[in-house]
């Protein structure tokens, strides 16, 4: 993954994982964020699949997070210490992460499309990963940031060679 894009899902993991907190168990948090991670790195890479998507990227920026925390009726934003990574969240990548956490059939479509086939917890998710995770994988409260770009997010997966 390029620096632009891993910049990206590392900022986008982040805003979810603030908007959808996982428990306070640390083995939890540890599991939740690897699923994200997971989620967003697949996302970011099906987003700027190539080099010249990476170049402009860099170029124009992904565009923050704001109409995100509307959709999720967070009350995120801020000016403290955390705003400069709120600046490199793709409002597409955290729409489409959360899509793919919300559906681990899709997650496994992606992952293949991306170029990324995983076997993880984003695709298979044991109880103790959906444990982990029950507010970034409940599709009811996901669905306001999924279903942002979901159209489009289906669409790129069905347009990918496999």
């Amino acid at each position: 993954m390029s620096e632009h894009r891993d910049g990206v899902a590392a900022a986008s993991a982040q805003w979810l994982l603030t908007a959808f907190p996982p428990p306070a168990d640390p083995f939890a948090a540890m599991s939740a964020q690897w699923q994200v991670r997971e989620a967003t790195s697949v996302a970011a890479r099906l987003r700027y699949p190539t080099d010249a998507d990476d170049a402009l990227l860099e170029l124009c920026g992904p565009g923050g997070c704001a109409r995100l925390d509307w959709a999720a009726g967070a009350g995120l934003g801020g000016d403290g210490d955390d705003a400069p990574w709120r600046t490199w969240v793709d409002e597409v990548v955290v729409s489409w992460a959360a899509a793919l956490l919300g559906d681990p059939a899709l997650a496994a479509e992606a992952a293949e499309a991306a170029g990324e086939p995983l076997d993880s917890p984003l695709v298979a998710p044991s109880a103790s990963d959906l444990a982990a995770a029950a507010l970034l994988r409940h599709p009811d409260l996901l669905a306001p940031v999924a279903d942002l770009h979901a159209a489009e997010l289906r669409a790129t997966v069905a347009a990918r060679p496999v």
